[in-house]
């Protein structure tokens, strides 16, 4: 029986918007659990749709647990130094006050970015292992969107990452976290550990493990990581908006021999090389994505899903950009319906104004980059919600969310979903919560880059992305990188990165 200190700190920097995270935004209760302590962090992240389910799951109940701190804040602009401090101070404060531990699990995300540190992972993990010593084994999970740095792999025993984007397979990570623990309990610390950079990012919406090549890359990573001398063989895509110098794709092997370690590492990281011409992701322009839409629509059973990729909240989109909005008004889309849209003002408007009445309002371009004013129109308000709902998907599905006041707003037609928190749209119960049936409707535009593929994909008739002003740039050339290396490639096949 070990006695096993757990507990997690996840957020994905774009390091290119505002506003900055604060702490409060990490306590909230939002599409994900509030912050959350001692005893209730095991209350709120057993059984739901987080890698620390599944390691409770899978590590059993022959262990003690000493459960620290658990918070995510989702994908934004760079977290404040208050918000990291305050949070990593708790979690090694707390930790050291429950010493001695056998063992160490944290589900971590790996792409974060603070005021202070560019590696607030990393730093994390070193303030952990002060406290701790060289003996205690530290095993973490890490998000597909890591941009895994040196200091990472160096101060843990194992690291395992996401296999899936959408991200389905978090519940699995927890497990495999379980197994690498198990492994170091029985057989001790590895002594091999190995990180290979890759030389150029990957945009998101070619990250896609449900098409190669990043499928058939995934799927060389689990056949690499069997045997009793490999604890770990990781591919992580990266995260292209994080600015920091070890931005980007890795391969990362913990082994019990550095050669073993450096054998898998090498045999992967060329795998991946070689398929650099093969990423790729076709992207239309607003109108010409609606157009398409509408004539695909026309003769079509199901629905045609357009991804409103560069206002995607998980990639740190503000949610509230009104290109797609203007493009489905402008071409007289119908049947089509939006979301989910972030405009805590509008929904509380049409709660105001109450089913049925219309509203004249300037909705969203609040927080969104130039080129996404608010549109202003007279809406009529369909449905309201208290946003509160049990998401359903296999992406974060299990989840009891809070978005706070929604709403449903029409304008022509099309419609219009409004919530008050920040939400992707990668599941469909805030849809259904506002009476909306996303498989009945003819046009659904999604503010989503890949996860949305999960849960709506398989009613799709064709899925489109369109590239409409949002503050998730799909090119990463367009990144003012202040921190990145000199000589990695900004895109497959691209130019490089030289100041």
């Amino acid at each position: 029986m070990a006695r096993i200190a757990v507990g997690g700190f996840h957020h994905e920097t774009n390091c290119f918007v505002e506003p900055k995270t604060d702490f409060a935004y990490f306590a909230a209760h939002r599409d994900r659990p509030p912050l959350v302590r001692g005893p209730d962090v095991i209350e709120w992240l057993t059984n739901t749709s987080f890698a620390l389910s599944g390691f409770f799951s899978d590590m059993g109940g022959g262990h003690e647990y000493v459960p620290l701190i658990w918070t995510s804040g989702g994908a934004g602009g760079m977290v404040t130094r208050d918000a990291f401090e305050r949070i990593a101070g708790e979690m090694v404060g707390m930790l050291s006050q429950q010493m001695p531990v056998d063992a160490i699990y944290l589900d971590l995300h790996g792409a974060g970015v603070s005021e202070d540190f560019e590696d607030p992972e990393g730093e994390l993990l070193r303030r952990v292992r002060a406290a701790v010593g060289a003996t205690v084994p530290i095993v973490i999970s890490l998000d597909y969107h890591a941009n895994v740095t040196q200091q990472m792999v160096e101060l843990t025993d194992g690291l395992v990452g996401y296999w899936t984007y959408p991200h389905v397979d978090r519940v699995e990570t927890g497990q495999r976290a379980a197994r690498v623990m198990k492994m170091i309990l029985e057989h001790g610390q590895p002594k091999g550990r190995a990180l290979r950079r890759i030389p150029f990012l990957i945009p998101l919406n070619s990250q896609c493990t449900m098409v190669n090549p990043s499928k058939g890359i995934i799927e060389k990573s689990a056949q690499l990581e069997r045997g009793d001398q490999v604890l770990n063989v990781s591919y992580l895509a990266g995260f292209p908006p994080a600015d920091l110098e070890e931005c980007g794709p890795g391969v990362i092997v913990h082994a019990y021999t550095q050669a073993k370690a450096d054998e898998l590492a090498d045999e992967l990281a060329r795998e991946i090389v070689a398929n650099e011409g093969n990423f790729a992701a076709p992207l239309l322009e607003p109108d010409e994505a609606v157009q398409e839409a509408m004539r695909i629509a026309q003769k079509a059973s199901r629905p045609v899903v357009i991804a409103d990729t560069q206002d995607n909240p998980g990639a740190g989109g503000t949610g509230d950009t009104t290109g797609m909005l203007a493009a489905l008004v402008r071409n007289n889309a119908q049947g089509a319906v939006l979301g989910i849209f972030y405009d805590a003002e509008a929904a509380a408007a049409a709660h105001k104004a109450g089913e049925g009445a219309e509203i004249a309002i300037a909705l969203g371009g609040k927080f969104g980059p130039e080129g996404s004013p608010p549109y202003k129109a007279t809406f009529k308000v369909v449905k309201l919600g208290d946003g509160k709902m049990r998401t359903t998907g296999p992406s974060v599905g299990g989840r009891n969310i809070d978005l706070g006041p929604m709403a449903l707003l029409q304008i022509g037609g099309v419609r219009v979903v409004v919530s008050s928190k920040r939400m992707q749209a990668h599941d469909q119960a805030p849809f259904r919560h506002l009476g909306v049936e996303p498989k009945d409707q003819k046009i659904l535009v999604l503010k989503s880059t890949v996860h949305f593929r999960a849960d709506f994909e398989p009613i799709a008739e064709q899925v489109l992305v369109a590239v409409a002003p949002g503050g998730h740039i799909v090119d990463p050339t367009k990144y003012d990188y202040k921190r990145l290396r000199k000589g990695v490639r900004l895109f497959p096949l691209g130019p490089e990165f030289s100041d």
